[in-house]
């Protein structure tokens, strides 16, 4: 598999739209506050792996549905079968969520969170592994698995959670449970804005309407060693860095943007 087009998928568990290479998905469950559950992780897995073979989508905006964004796992379709499963099984299933997350981190696109209302356990998970994330006052995150007597570290909360807030921030959430009301998440960096509940789509939107006019094959580089460059030392990073960048150098986009610099022009870029 080695391109896909994907404006025409047509997901069982969750709604899908793609148009202007802008790919939107939201959980369809707004009468439970968009839980997930087996199969919506199994597919949204799969679709986020799919999503680097695409030539269609640039972006992609998870967005919220009814006034939440997600619940986090179902309560009687996922925690109630849990309890009865044994090591074995619950093994796979972790693992399962946690490709939920790699999927994410590895799908080459730019991913926005645009989240209303409820944000909790794995839904807390998922603006967490986005590229960016905006909110709106009603926003209400909350790394809650310690409340159903699990660990913090779910879906690499543990890793990602404190370099995005800072560790003694992410320890009093993951210890606690406590929601994180919208204006501590702006403050400590987790929200890069706040809108208002009927504007909020439209701002991620417009947010990926601007990365998707920028050069998209140099930010699929730019996601790469945003997440690559965690492992590294910082030697490492530059001389990553300079290869990425010489990459990059190869492409028309980078030569449209000299052409049009000189011509005193926007450049428009193609993505190759």
């Amino acid at each position: 598999m080695t391109e896909l087009e994907l404006a025409g998928l047509k997901p069982e568990h969750f709604l899908w739209e793609v148009k202007d290479r802008i790919a939107t998905v939201r959980l369809n469950r707004p009468d439970r506050k968009n839980p997930l559950t087996f199969d919506s992780y199994a597919e949204l897995r799969d679709t986020f792996r799919k999503l680097v073979y695409a030539t269609d989508v640039d972006v992609v905006v998870f967005a919220s549905n009814g006034g939440n964004f997600c619940s986090g796992g179902d309560v009687h379709d996922i925690i109630g079968p849990l309890v009865g499963m044994d090591m074995k099984q619950l093994l796979a299933f972790t693992r399962m969520t946690g490709d939920l997350v790699k999927a994410m981190i590895g799908c080459g696109k730019p991913i926005i969170s645009a989240v209303d209302g409820i944000c909790v356990g794995a839904g807390a998970i998922i603006a967490m592994a986005s590229d960016l994330r905006i909110a709106t006052a009603e926003a209400k995150c909350a790394f809650l698995f310690t409340r159903v007597g699990l660990a913090g570290c779910d879906m690499g909360a543990c890793a990602m959670l404190p370099r995005i807030i800072g560790q003694g921030r992410a320890a009093e959430l993951l210890y606690t449970g406590r929601v994180m009301n919208a204006e501590e998440g702006a403050a400590w960096g987790f929200w890069n804005a706040l809108h208002g509940a009927e504007s909020l789509e439209a701002e991620a939107q417009k947010l990926a309407t601007r990365i998707a006019a920028g050069p998209t094959f140099a930010h699929g580089i730019t996601k790469t060693q945003l997440n690559q460059e965690w492992n590294m030392g910082l030697e490492q990073a530059i001389e990553a860095e300079a290869q990425a960048q010489a990459i990059c150098m190869q492409t028309r986009d980078f030569e449209r943007a000299y052409h049009a610099f000189v011509a005193k022009e926007k450049p428009v870029f193609q993505g190759d």
